[in-house]
């Protein structure tokens, strides 16, 4: 039986079938690149420093912000 019938039979494509393939091979070190758990990962780790770079913005705003409303305005007779 061919792959590609392989995959229609699943109802997938040829590409797909080969891509899962090329991934398993990876994954039981029979083939360079990077693991599912690997990639599972590194985009946990993307996402987490995303937010990690939103939550800086905001303090960064907010520090400004309150920086601002701290100052004395002016003709304040505060020393």
């Amino acid at each position: 039986m061919s792959l590609k019938q392989i995959a229609a039979d699943f109802g997938i494509s040829y590409a797909t079938l080969t891509n899962w393939m090329r991934q398993d091979a990876t994954d039981a070190g029979e083939r360079e690149g990077r693991t599912t758990d690997q990639k599972d990962e590194l985009r946990e780790l993307r996402r987490r420093n995303r937010l990690l770079e939103q939550q800086n913005l905001v303090l960064r705003r907010a520090a400004a912000y309150l920086s601002q409303a701290n100052l004395p305005s002016k003709g304040s007779t505060r020393s």
